[in-house]
């Protein structure tokens, strides 16, 4: 592992590394925001996803989180959206391939030798982070657009790894909308009954454990009618009883801006469930 960036901020300190990947079979980066604290002092961590076209670098240039994580004494990581390099396989779209993972473990050629998103998150990046800095080993997930789909799926299959959910201006129901139906066609195949295991909507269908989940969603955002339909995520939850907080934002679009404005609210609310 390498470290490649570190800065002051906020009396800790925001940092960036790359390392190989055994999972995607690449090199990878990955942000990392430790806050100020005592020596032997272990601290739980928040795992940020972001989306579409990003990587490790937009969340922590634009959200404004490390003043609040420092606040709340919380470390926050940052990975990036996909493999990425020379040999990995690419669409000339921004909705597929590099920068675009949409946190998946891909079955379809030729995305199935690298794209093992999931994976990455849930199992390798969590281990690097618990042995190389200073965690207690508890965690909570949340994410923007694609990244909130990702936090959301991540986060409902492992109720035993993560305390807490929350979410920007997520893709609730993949299976439903134009970029998931894109995605997993070309990452899962054509058969939509695999497609379940990386829906939100279809997992809280079938959830026997009910995690607390916070989503935040602009009333201007651009992409909400086709490709986000948070009306979707708020009628089953209210079918399965299942206890979600979203909150129209009036005015808000899809934005950083939109996100800066909100993220001490999700680190907050993501500390009330990590710091008993």
């Amino acid at each position: 592992m390498e470290i490649i960036e570190k800065h002051a901020s906020f009396g800790g300190w925001q940092e960036v590394y790359k390392h190989h990947s055994e999972v995607l079979k690449c090199s990878m980066k990955f942000a990392i925001y430790i806050p100020p604290h005592e020596k032997d002092e272990k601290l739980p961590v928040i795992y940020w996803l972001s989306g579409l076209t990003c990587n490790e670098q937009n969340f922590i240039t634009k959200a404004g989180a490390q003043k609040y994580a420092a606040e709340n004494k919380v470390i926050i990581v940052a990975p990036d959206t996909s493999p990425r390099g020379e040999s990995i396989s690419d669409d000339e779209a921004y909705d597929l391939g590099q920068g675009a993972g949409f946190y998946v473990n891909a079955t379809q050629e030729p995305w199935s030798e690298n794209y093992k998103m999931y994976d990455y998150i849930v199992d390798e990046l969590r281990a690097i982070i618990d042995s190389n800095f200073p965690t207690n080993k508890v965690q909570s997930i949340m994410g923007h657009s694609a990244g909130g789909h990702g936090a959301l799926v991540i986060g409902l299959r492992n109720p035993d790894i993560y305390k807490s959910i929350s979410a920007f201006s997520p893709i609730v129901a993949p299976s439903q909308v134009p970029w998931g139906e894109k995605a997993f066609t070309a990452y899962l195949g054509k058969d939509q009954a695999l497609w379940s295991d990386y829906d939100a909507v279809e997992l809280i269908k079938s959830s026997s454990v009910k995690m607390p989940i916070l989503v935040d969603q602009g009333s201007e955002d651009s992409f909400l009618k086709e490709q986000l339909k948070p009306e979707i995520l708020a009628d089953v939850c209210r079918e399965k009883d299942y206890p979600v907080t979203l909150n129209m934002r009036d005015g808000y679009d899809h934005s950083y801006y939109f996100i800066a404005s909100f993220i001490e609210n999700h680190i907050k609310f993501h500390t009330s469930y990590l710091i008993n």
